[in-house]
């Protein structure tokens, strides 16, 4: 286990990420994410992240009600800020935003000091717990001057008052987050698809400067949401269809894969762990199948041959993995 920078807050090296139990893309029932939870726990997994935004609350629910098997002292719950969950009519659905969910809430932007506040205490109500042990400020790209302004002192008020003990901000990009470790006193960030075999661009600032300040890196996306787990021409990057040349690319990595006797899937989770400034990695399943395949993978040894040909053919930079 490791702490998330100076917050004692305990994470292990292989998480679960919940999205997928929000009916990202496709819908799954309830027994299939309680099974996954008690999968990823059967597994070792003790830490567990979630957000409003993953199927309008759905997640947070599912993954609330799975955990409560379990005692609350032995598992990491992060949850995430900044999109506020305001009741709709409930007609459609919420596909537009990648989940088959009804869309009986719309989301809004809030980055408020009020807004966080409204927003950890309705997940806290939807998880069914009565505490979480990290948030972050969620995806803020447009709104940076209210998220750095309102919605970053808000949270270090909640952690000095005892609410939450460790706080951060997870994106999809590694530009503001590297802002976030050098002009705030986070305790971690979560950086999801920005080091992954098909892009370091995390590694040019933000690791090495989280290193320097002690600052804890969660990896998000380690398979950027599809393509890294199962190159085809229907897999997704970044959420939506991959593009053919890093479909090449995801096909020629998977090459030297088979040749060296490992996976691509092995390959993508070892190589987002191996940076020394990372905490935890972060993998979305959707079944109790998906969980026990990564957590295999996790654990598989990837030969020094395979990533000494990635970076000699150019597929890798030099010094990559760290």
């Amino acid at each position: 286990m490791t702490a998330l920078g100076r917050s004692g807050v305990e994470v292990g090296p292989l998480g679960l990420g919940a999205a997928a139990l929000g009916n990202l893309y496709t819908a799954v029932d309830d027994e299939q994410a309680y099974a996954a939870v008690r999968a990823a726990w059967q597994r070792g997994i003790r830490y567990f992240d979630t957000a409003p935004h993953y199927g309008l609350g759905l997640s947070e629910r599912r993954l609330g009600a799975a955990l409560r098997e379990y005692d609350r002292a032995r598992f990491t719950v992060s949850t995430k800020v900044g999109r506020r969950l305001d009741p709709a009519d409930g007609t459609g659905d919420d596909l537009a935003h990648g989940f088959a969910v009804p869309a009986t809430h719309r989301r809004v932007w809030d980055f408020t000091a009020d807004g966080v506040r409204r927003t950890l205490e309705a997940s806290l109500d939807r998880l069914g717990l009565d505490r979480v042990d990290v948030v972050y400020l969620h995806d803020p790209d447009d709104h940076a001057e209210q998220a750095f302004r309102e919605g970053y002192p808000a949270l270090e008020r909640l952690r000095s008052e005892g609410v939450v003990r460790a706080i951060g901000a997870g994106m999809n990009q590694a530009e503001m987050l590297t802002r976030f470790v050098r002009d705030t006193d986070v305790d971690v960030v979560l950086c999801a698809g920005r080091y992954t075999l098909l892009d370091q661009s995390a590694a040019a600032e933000l690791l090495p400067e989280a290193a320097r300040r002690g600052v804890s890196v969660v990896i998000g996306g380690p398979f950027n949401s599809g393509l890294l787990a199962d190159p085809t021409p229907e897999s997704t990057y970044n959420y939506t269809r991959a593009p053919g040349d890093l479909l090449d690319r995801a096909l020629r990595l998977k090459a030297v894969a088979d040749r060296h006797g490992t996976t691509l899937r092995a390959a993508a989770l070892a190589f987002c762990a191996a940076h020394p400034a990372v905490a935890s990695v972060l993998a979305g399943a959707r079944s109790a199948a998906e969980v026990h395949d990564c957590a295999d993978r996790f654990a598989a040894p990837v030969p020094d041959a395979f990533w000494r040909e990635l970076r000699e053919s150019g597929l890798l930079p030099p010094g990559e993995p760290a």
